[in-house]
This record gives C-alpha cells, sequence and structure tokens, in this order.
C-alpha cells in the first residue's frame, strides 16, 4: 500500500510540475508576443506624388520617368521669315469666304422670316457656287465648295 500511495503522489507530483510546465510556457509566449506588438509598426499609405500629399523630393524623379515614357512628339510648325505660321493670303481668302457664308445666311434667315424672298438662281461667290430654288415644302439652298468638292443643302420650310 505504501507503495501505492508513493506512486499516486508521484504522478500527480509529475501531473503538478507539468501544469506549472505548460503553465511558465503559455507565460512567455504571451510575454513575447505582448513585446512584439510594442514594436510592430501600422500600416500608413503615404502616396508618392507630391501633387496627392507625397514628398516633395519625388517631384524631379516624376517628371523625368515621365518625360523619358513620353512618346509622342509635336508637329513642327513651319514658319516664314515674318513669323507667319500659314500663308496671309489664304487666311485672308477663308476669312473672306466666312463673312460671304455668313452675310448670305442671315440674308436668307431676314428674307425667309421678314417680308421678301430670295430671289431663284445661281451665285458665284469666291470659292463657292450658291443655287437657290424652289423646293416642296420651302426654299433650297445648295452650297458647292469649288476648292473641295463638297455640297451642302440646306431646306428651309414655309412659314
Amino acid at each position: 500500500m505504501k507503495h501505492l500511495i508513493k506512486r499516486i503522489m508521484n504522478y500527480h507530483s509529475f501531473k503538478f510540475d507539468r501544469t506549472k510546465h505548460l503553465f511558465f510556457i503559455l507565460v512567455c509566449t504571451l510575454f513575447l508576443f505582448s513585446v512584439h506588438s510594442t514594436t510592430a509598426q501600422s500600416f500608413v499609405y503615404t502616396p508618392k506624388n507630391p501633387a496627392f500629399g507625397g514628398n516633395t523630393f519625388n517631384y524631379q524623379w516624376m517628371l523625368s520617368s515621365a518625360q523619358a515614357q513620353d512618346t509622342y512628339k509635336a508637329p513642327e510648325i513651319s514658319t516664314d521669315r515674318y513669323g507667319y505660321s500659314s500663308d496671309p493670303a489664304k487666311d485672308f481668302a477663308e476669312s473672306l469666304n466666312r463673312q460671304i457664308l455668313s452675310r448670305l445666311s442671315r440674308e436668307i434667315i431676314t428674307r425667309q422670316f421678314g417680308e421678301g424672298a430670295l430671289e431663284e438662281g445661281t451665285y458665284v461667290l469666291g470659292d463657292y457656287q450658291i443655287d437657290i430654288g424652289q423646293a416642296a415644302g420651302g426654299i433650297s439652298v445648295t452650297i458647292l465648295d469649288n476648292s473641295t468638292g463638297s455640297t451642302t443643302t440646306v431646306s428651309v420650310p414655309h412659314f
């Protein structure tokens, strides 16, 4: 019986030592995690672009990187010795044509909605040939650009 009591005491002491041992390991593990958590850093995003709050010293690097990747080449502008980028005579002709068409459109609106009427016929003004005639619902104005060959037809209804 003595042996049995001794065995039981040894078993319980071993069991007691084992729980002490497990408790000690648990305390050490928790201690290591707490030490590690105090040294850990939080993840914070900081932008690189200075326009969005990033470091201002990144500006030159980002600009040179963007310029290195830029493959677009601006078209060459041909200028004459007076600094004109195009022919002044051609600019004058285009301006005159725009004024003629503007005047024609004002005349059409005034006569159509006013007292008089447009006279039918064919008119040549600069680079344009203008045909005015009667259509089913009103007046038809056909504008032919002699330089490009393009045609525009405008129908103005009667009111």
